[in-house]
C-alpha cells in the first residue's frame, strides 16, 4: 500500500514537471534563436497601416516609411519607400512577419536616392533581406531591435506579393503632387480627356491640396473610375518646398516630395499596368506620327526591345500667347475656372546650349529608381524619343517671355482632336455641374 502511494506521488510528480515545463516554453517565444519572435495570439493582432495612409513616422527617429513591396528581380527582397532624413543617419532594423504571425528580424540596407536636390530629408530605398522575405505579409521599419516584441507599433502591408505577366492597364499616368489652392479646372478635365482619347485607362494623382472646383472634379473622374486618389499630407509631418530649388525655395523635402510619390507610383503599378506615363498635371504626352499610345509604343518597342524607358522632349506653349481667330474661346467655358489649351498653339522653340528636359514613358519592370527627368537605376538603357515622333504639349507660364508670336512656332496637334475633345470635356463639365 505505502509502495503504492509512493509511486502515485512520484507520478504526480513527474506531471507537475511536465506542465511546468510546457508552460514556460509557450512563454519561450521571445527568446528564441537570435532574432526571430513568434508573435502574440491572435487576439492581438498586429496593429497594420490602414491602405488610405501613405506616410507612417518611424518611431524614435527623424524618418517616414510610406509601401512596402516584394522586388521580384532582386531575389525577392522587401523593398519600404521611405523617406529618410539624410543629416539624421542610424541604424535601422527591418521586421517582416507571414501571415502566420511568424516574424524575423534583420539589419536594414539604406540607399537614399542621390538626386535629393540638397533638401534635407530624400526619397530613399530601404531593403530587408533576409530568409522567406517573399512569404512576408507585413514590415516594420525600426530603429531598435527590441521594438520586434512590441506589435503597437504600425506595421506596413507589402504589395506586388506574385510576379504578373497580364495587366490591368495598358497605361498609367502617374501625377506625381498637387497642393496649394491649384484649381485649374478646365485644363484639368481637357488633359484627362486627350488622354483618354490617347489610350489611357488609369491616371493617378498625390493629393495633399487643391481648390474647390478642381476638387469636384477630381471626385467626378474617381466616381467614373479612371482617376485614382492617393493621399499625400506630407505637409503634416514636413515642411515641403513647393520648388526644386532649395536656395530659392526653403523646406525640408524637394516639391512636396515628389521624388517620393514618383518611385512609390511604379512600383504600386509595376503589375498592374504594362507602362507608366510619369508627368505634371499640366503636360500632355503627345503622339505626333501615331493615333494613339498603343500604336505609338508597339513601334518603339519593336525598334527597341531591350529598352524600357523612353524619354520624350518637353515643349512649352505659353499661355500668354493666344490663337488669333478665337476659334476654340467659347463662351460656355468662359467661367470655368483654369486654361483651355486649345486657345494656345504656339510653341517656344528650342534653345541651344541649354538643357531641355524630359519626361518619361517607362515599363515599370524595368525601372528601380527614378527622378523626375530620367532614371536613376533601371535595367537596360533609356532612348530619347525624335521630337517629330512624340513629344510633351505643356501649355504654361512662357520660359522664354521676351519672344513675340511670330518668334514662336505654331503647333495646331490638339486640333486633331477638336470634334472628340470638346464633346468630351462639355459633357464631364456638365456632369460635374459647371455647364
Amino acid at each position: 500500500m505505502e509502495k503504492g502511494k509512493v509511486l502515485l506521488s512520484l507520478l504526480i510528480v513527474s506531471v507537475i514537471g511536465i506542465l511546468f515545463l510546457v508552460h514556460m516554453n509557450s512563454n519561450a517565444y521571445y527568446v528564441q534563436a537570435p532574432l526571430t519572435i513568434k508573435a502574440p495570439p491572435s487576439n492581438n493582432k498586429f496593429n497594420i497601416v490602414d491602405a488610405s495612409y501613405s506616410i507612417t513616422p518611424i518611431k524614435d527617429s527623424k524618418h517616414f516609411m510610406v509601401s512596402a513591396y516584394i522586388d521580384h528581380r532582386l531575389d525577392g527582397v522587401i523593398r519600404v519607400i521611405s523617406i529618410i532624413n539624410r543629416n539624421n543617419l542610424q541604424p535601422l532594423y527591418c521586421v517582416y512577419c507571414s501571415a502566420e504571425q511568424v516574424c524575423k528580424t534583420v539589419n536594414a540596407e539604406v540607399q537614399i536616392h542621390h538626386d535629393h536636390f540638397g533638401f534635407p530629408y530624400g526619397a530613399t530605398d530601404v531593403f530587408c533581406k533576409g530568409e522567406r522575405t517573399q512569404n512576408a505579409a507585413h514590415v516594420l521599419i525600426t530603429t531598435d531591435e527590441k521594438d520586434t516584441a512590441d506589435h503597437k507599433v504600425e506595421y506596413l502591408p507589402i504589395k506586388n506579393k506574385a510576379v504578373q505577366e497580364t495587366f490591368k492597364f495598358n497605361f498609367t499616368v502617374c501625377v506625381s503632387n498637387l497642393f496649394g489652392d491649384y484649381n485649374n479646372v478646365l485644363q484639368f478635365a481637357q488633359t484627362i480627356e486627350m488622354y483618354k482619347i490617347l489610350g489611357v485607362q488609369h491616371v493617378v494623382v498625390y493629393k495633399t491640396a487643391c481648390g474647390p472646383d478642381l476638387e469636384k472634379l477630381l471626385k467626378h473622374y474617381e466616381t467614373e473610375g479612371i482617376l485614382e486618389i492617393v493621399p499625400w499630407p506630407i505637409d503634416q509631418f514636413l515642411n515641403p518646398s513647393s520648388g526644386w530649388n532649395i536656395k530659392k525655395h526653403k523646406g525640408d523635402i524637394q516639391y512636396y516630395g515628389q521624388l517620393v510619390t514618383l518611385n512609390e507610383c511604379i512600383y504600386r503599378h509595376m503589375y498592374q499596368s504594362k507602362y507608366v506615363l510619369l508627368n505634371d498635371i499640366d503636360e500632355i504626352i503627345m503622339p505626333y506620327k501615331h493615333a494613339n499610345l498603343a500604336a505609338l509604343m508597339e513601334d518603339l518597342q519593336s525598334a527597341h526591345p531591350d529598352i524600357g524607358v523612353f524619354l520624350i522632349e518637353n515643349h512649352i506653349f505659353p499661355k500668354t500667347q493666344f490663337e488669333e481667330s478665337e476659334k476654340f474661346k467659347r463662351a460656355e467655358w468662359s467661367n470655368i475656372p483654369g486654361v483651355n489649351i486649345m486657345e494656345h498653339i504656339y510653341r517656344e522653340p528650342s534653345q541651344k546650349n541649354v538643357y531641355n528636359p524630359t519626361k518619361m514613358i517607362v515599363n515599370p519592370r524595368k525601372v528601380q529608381q527614378t527622378s523626375v527627368h530620367s532614371t536613376l537605376k533601371n535595367f537596360g538603357d533609356s532612348f530619347r524619343v525624335p521630337f517629330n515622333v512624340c513629344r510633351i504639349v505643356h501649355v504654361r507660364v512662357p520660359l522664354q517671355g521676351h519672344l513675340t508670336k511670330e518668334q514662336l512656332f505654331v503647333d495646331k496637334k490638339v486640333w486633331d482632336f477638336e470634334r472628340e475633345l470638346i464633346q468630351n470635356v462639355d459633357q464631364t463639365l456638365k456632369l460635374c455641374g459647371f455647364l
